[in-house]
């Protein structure tokens, strides 16, 4: 199987919600891809969590892989940002691990968007290498077939959230290879110079949010936001955002404890 459940989920033009996963758990990571049938895809965080490129990723993809064909697609967001140079190993490491997409941060000029867009893919239409004999045993396919449907169904995403990002945002968004825009709305408000979000961004950081997404969606591109939780997220859809972070691993951890205490000790 070629396709993936993020992928069935963005051809059907409904918002395809996902979590984050920040630790190295193989328990955690599988507990969670198995929480709900609406999670379309789990996000590995090797930029902020505690999650190495290699072996962790690859571990981490193994355990929610292992749910069946139906388990939310695996994404890894990459470490270094798109600021830096080099980042073209750590697209490899993520999508030789069986990746079925990649997202790298701070994304500010075309050039960058063109570099991440051209490692992500094989020739013709892209530079990436070809070695691995894991990744195709996490997609559960041959290696003819990987090959053969790797460009048409690995997802690329950027993250706009430097001043430069959203200075270069009509180019990058055009650059062939790139699908989609992700919103990293705490970082943004940062660099622009405003508080972070607590919960809702400052009023002129949305506007920018609200201008990356319709510079984004004109481009025929997917935008996708970062939420923390399900009130976030449901307010996002309904703005026509096509995917939207609900929660995280260690915050619905934490909520969840918070509110079975709550409710045992309400009466006390």
């Amino acid at each position: 199987m070629t396709s993936h459940t993020l992928l069935s989920a963005l051809k059907s033009n409904k918002p395809a919600f996902g979590a984050w996963i920040t630790t190295t758990s193989q328990i955690y990571a599988r507990s969670l891809a198995k929480a709900s049938p609406n999670l379309s895809w789990v996000m590995l965080d090797c930029e902020h969590g505690l999650i190495s490129l290699n072996p962790g990723a690859y571990e981490l993809i193994s355990a929610v892989n292992s749910i069946g064909p139906n388990a939310p697609s695996t994404l890894v967001r990459i470490p270094a940002t798109g600021m830096s140079t080099g980042v073209n190993w750590q697209i490899k490491y993520a999508l030789d691990a069986g990746a079925r997409g990649i997202l790298v941060p701070m994304v500010g000029t075309v050039e960058k968007a063109r570099e991440i867009a051209a490692d992500s893919r094989f020739a013709p239409i892209g530079r990436r290498g070809f070695g691995s004999a894991h990744t195709q045993e996490n997609w559960g396919i041959s290696t003819m077939d990987y090959l053969k449907n790797a460009n048409d169904n690995v997802v690329v995403m950027i993250q706009i959230e430097t001043k430069e990002g959203v200075e270069n945002m009509e180019g990058i968004v055009a650059v062939e290879g790139i699908d989609g825009v992700f919103i990293g709305p705490y970082d943004l408000s940062i660099a622009l110079g405003y508080p972070p979000p607590n919960p809702d961004p400052h009023p002129e950081i949305e506007k920018i949010i609200q201008r990356i997404l319709q510079v984004t969606q004109s481009a025929g591109k997917k935008c996708a936001m970062y939420c923390t939780s399900g009130v976030q997220a449901a307010k996002r859809a309904k703005e026509g955002f096509d995917m939207i972070n609900v929660t995280h691993d260690i915050g619905a951890l934490t909520t969840g404890i918070l509110s079975e205490l709550n409710a045992a000790t309400s009466g006390q």
